[in-house]
């Protein structure tokens, strides 16, 4: 059984492998907030531990291993946001702290009987795909809202606000996951942008919308 901070650790490489090929010290060393010595001292003993591969000046990557660990441990994460949010009534921005605690104290009976509770969902509640048991979760192509093209219309599929004080925004606003929003205009030199959702016209600013990932709507083929 691994410790909690070599799961933190690798659970953190495995994100920010999602946006670069190799991680860099002190890109780990901002995520989690220690020194980048220390780091690089972890990373020589998950080395050791066949957990990573790492390159002094080139970063560093999951191994196999690694990763699964790494997947086990955000399937944990996000099957307890969703249980938060369905079951025991949490607002969407209280249940990441939360699900960080609990991670690591419940048993993984206790995990798989909440998958089975919750009908073995796919995707939690800010819209990020749950891992299965074997690692593999459902690949979808979202795009920023503001990649979303002036007349066009889109489902909200996922909110990836860095704090929480941000989400709590975006919700008060009155997004939501699968909601249908559609582009009104979108203003030039990073300036607002206006939507139509739920029947209304909103103006939000551009970091607010670059949060939120959405599902393009295709046209109708036309004969």
């Amino acid at each position: 059984m691994q410790s909690q901070s070599v799961e933190d650790f690798l659970k953190a490489i495995y994100v920010l492998q999602q946006k670069m090929d190799r991680v860099s010290t002190n890109a780990l060393a901002e995520a989690r907030n220690i020194s980048a010595p220390s780091v690089t001292d972890m990373a020589r003993r998950m080395v050791d531990a066949g957990l990573i591969d790492y390159q002094r000046y080139y970063g560093m990557r999951l191994t196999p291993e690694g990763e699964k660990i790494a997947l086990k441990l955000i399937r944990r994460h996000r099957l307890i946001e969703l249980y938060l949010v369905e079951e025991l009534g949490y607002a969407l921005h209280e249940v990441h702290d939360e699900a960080e605690n609990l991670e690591h104290a419940v048993s993984d009976r206790f995990v798989e009987a909440i998958a089975e509770k919750l009908g073995n969902p796919q995707i939690d509640p800010h819209g990020d795909p749950i891992p299965s048991k074997d690692g593999e979760f459902l690949q979808r192509h979202l795009i920023p809202l503001t990649d979303l093209a002036e007349g066009k219309s889109a489902r909200v599929g996922r909110f990836v606000a860095e704090n929480d004080t941000l989400l709590q925004h975006i919700l008060e606003r009155g997004f939501s996951l699968d909601m249908t929003v559609k582009m009104i205009h979108l203003e030039p030199f990073d300036g607002p942008i206006t939507l139509e959702i739920n029947g209304e016209t909103i103006i939000i600013g551009r970091t607010v919308a670059v949060s939120i990932l959405v599902d393009p709507i295709k046209s109708p083929n036309k004969r």
